[in-house]
């Protein structure tokens, strides 16, 4: 399966990804469970947690039907750290085409942040199989819509950075795809039943969005 044909699957379960920063690693297990159970599809642990590698490594063995995978990712040697940790996903808060290509070229799914067209398209061109539009405090549903209009409609378009259950609307109208959710879902110190109510809470707005949207 092409790395592109990875994150299609991903998007058609539950296009959200769970972002873990600050994840510990004796919390990575009953914390993926819940967020599968919710029906999450993409779990993305950054590189700036507590050894990240390790709780990539485990998620990535419990859910393999999954798309697990890191977040700031910043350099090739990481990329291929993640990828012999067995993740599948690299999500970045910048757009750098060595890193994309690496990437790519381990068959894997790469999102790197971007905020303008320019940068839009040159993740594109380096092989991006989607783009996380970050922080997306900084771009409101409006540039949003703008930037959709020059995109591919093929083309996965996810903001990050404050999104509430509340905050997907106005999004959703104006082109995203999908979302990655940070500390509205998981902060460090929640257990499994709190990232559990939040992930129902936010897949259930999301499916209320889309079914909507028929």
């Amino acid at each position: 399966m092409t790395s592109q044909a990875k994150l299609d699957a991903a998007m058609r379960r539950l296009p959200l990804v769970a972002i873990l920063r600050g994840l510990p690693t004796r919390d990575a297990l009953p914390i993926g469970a819940a967020l599968i159970e919710a029906g999450f599809a993409m779990i993305e642990v950054p590189l700036n947690s507590p050894q990240p590698l390790a709780s990539i490594a485990a998620l990535a063995a419990q859910h393999p039907d999954a798309l697990v995978g890191a977040g700031t990712v910043l350099t090739r040697a990481q990329v291929r750290d993640v990828h012999a940790a067995g993740g599948q996903l690299v999500v970045a808060p910048n757009v750098d085409a060595d890193v994309v290509r690496a990437a790519v070229q381990l068959g894997m799914v790469c999102l790197p942040g971007v905020l303008t067209p320019t940068e839009a398209f040159a993740a594109l061109a380096a092989g991006a199989a989607g783009l996380k539009l970050f922080p997306a405090e900084l771009i409101p549903p409006a540039g949003v819509k703008a930037l959709r209009a020059v995109l591919s409609a093929e083309t996965w378009v996810l903001p990050v950075g404050g999104i509430t259950p509340e905050a997907m609307a106005p999004y959703r109208a104006a082109g995203a795809n999908g979302f990655g959710l940070g500390s509205a879902l998981y902060k460090p110190g929640d257990d499994a039943g709190a990232v559990s109510a939040a992930a129902h809470r936010f897949a259930t707005a999301w499916q209320a969005l889309a079914g909507a949207s028929r």
